[in-house]
């Protein structure tokens, strides 16, 4: 007997949904696919399994991956390893949480919209900030929107971007500006200690200037000392300063709104998420309460309301500007999804932590990395770190003085059970043969000491 769930199993049920669209066969339907791109043969496919045989093989398959859960990892650059608190999968798993897609009935998701509506309300916090939205795709996504904001906000057409970016987050910005008409405009940046040349971004900034973007941490994890000189030089041609942060190094620096910024990105992944796989990440968007900023940004807003006797509270959408919510000419973006079972997990991770636990987990993360920073300096031929400057848990380690490659070095470390750096080679050239290194509270004194002793074996191994 046939399944009414597989219609397209019966032949007089696809010889009748063939008949409505207009063709002969199946095979018409790939008429523009060249004959020569079209597999000729049966796909090798191997016999049916059991449930049990499948799960067996599935297993066996996943068991062939090399995880953090297994080895020891360093490794950072836009995804991390920190730890997640229980109570962020107890509360993230409930079935009326339990889906990363957008509540689109707002009358009937009271409790997830009041859920994003506390997310919003701890970002802005977080990050000093005055509206935040639900959330984006991921950093790289919330900085491209960014920059489309600056030039609806200014009217202008140029965006300037530091050196020391991600080569992922650069990417998504250039193909973000490119159908909008923005000009992208480098700065320069101290190659001795990641500092931005002021007088060379005086020099870029003008009167076309609709922003400007700074990192701090960097993407190279150096903390820069100028960004409220930065933040002057944006202001005073009219431009918007646009500001990137590592979230967890919000607990021991000052948030981008004390400084200046107008518009904030991030990464949220740290903040309760796992790394999974690469993904899905969350990304951070917020700015300053103008109306001017507040009618442009991208995304949704959810709102908080009263009954008309004023004895209950009710959550809605206040702001949707998307295509499809509006007129498309007054559409801020396409941008209408987010992420948030992801946002829900960083709202309970940040309740749970409170402003206390989040600061005591910042001043952990700092202490630790700038211990392993001291010990990886004191093996010869090691420079640690690259950058003159202040570092939160990232930091560029060079080995130009080992004798040996980074790729030969972090083979020796997987050998021993470690993920070593991030090759920055083909990223930035000029920083040679050096790594990217991370390390978060996860990290204790053992495994930095065990990372120290497995470098130098890798050190020595050709010598």
């Amino acid at each position: 007997m046939a399944s009414p769930y597989f219609p397209n199993d019966v032949e007089e049920i696809r010889q009748r949904m063939l008949k409505t669209i207009g063709v002969n066969d199946i095979e018409s339907l790939f008429s523009d696919i060249p004959e020569e791109a079209r597999l000729k043969s049966s796909l090798d496919i191997p016999p049916p399994l059991s449930e049990v045989e499948t799960i067996r093989e599935i297993e066996g398959i996943l068991g062939m991956n090399q995880t953090t859960k297994k080895l020891l990892s360093f490794l950072g650059g836009g995804v991390w390893s920190h730890f997640v608190p229980a109570i962020v999968d107890e509360v993230s798993r409930r079935t009326e949480f339990l889906t990363s897609y957008t509540p689109y009935q707002p009358e009937i998701n009271q409790g997830i919209l009041q859920a994003l509506f506390e997310y919003q309300s701890l970002i802005c916090e977080l990050l000093g900030m005055d509206v935040s939205n639900c959330s984006m795709y991921d950093w790289a996504s919330s900085l491209g929107e960014a920059a489309r904001m600056t030039v609806r906000v200014t009217c202008r057409r140029d965006f300037l971007y530091p050196h020391f970016i991600s080569c992922d987050r650069l990417a998504t910005l250039r193909s973000y500006s490119e159908s909008a008409g923005i000009r992208l405009v480098e700065y320069t940046q101290n190659v001795t200690n990641g500092q931005v040349d002021l007088e060379d971004l005086k020099s870029k900034v003008s009167k076309n200037t609709a922003g400007v973007y700074l990192e701090n941490p960097s993407y190279l994890g150096f903390l820069l000392e100028d960004v409220e000189d930065i933040s002057e030089i944006t202001h005073d041609m009219g431009g918007v300063l646009v500001a990137g942060v590592n979230t967890m190094s919000l607990g021991v620096i000052k948030p981008p709104g004390e400084y200046g910024a107008d518009i904030v990105v991030g990464e949220g992944q740290p903040l309760g998420n796992y790394m999974n796989l690469g993904g899905p990440l969350l990304g951070l968007f917020a700015c300053r309460g103008d109306a001017k900023f507040l009618r442009q940004i991208p995304g949704r807003i959810v709102g908080m309301t009263t009954t008309i006797d004023g004895k209950e509270r009710g959550f809605c959408f206040v702001l949707q500007t998307r295509e499809q919510h509006i007129r498309r000419s007054k559409a801020t973006s396409n941008i209408c999804t987010n992420e948030t079972l992801c946002a829900l997990r960083a709202a309970v991770f940040l309740v749970a932590l409170g402003k206390e636990g989040f600061r005591e987990l910042a001043e952990t993360i700092l202490s630790i990395s700038n211990y392993a920073i001291r010990m990886l300096s004191k093996i010869e031929g090691v420079k640690a770190p690259f950058f003159r400057a202040f570092h939160f848990n990232e930091f560029v380690v060079n080995f130009d003085d080992t004798g040996r490659e980074v790729q030969d070095i972090n083979r020796d470390l997987l050998q021993k059970g470690i993920f070593g750096g991030k090759s920055l080679r083909l990223e930035f050239p000029e920083l040679r043969n050096s790594a990217l290194y991370c390390v978060t509270e996860l990290h204790t004194r053992k495994d930095i000491e065990y990372l120290q002793l497995s470098l130098k074996d890798a050190l020595e191994a050709d010598s």
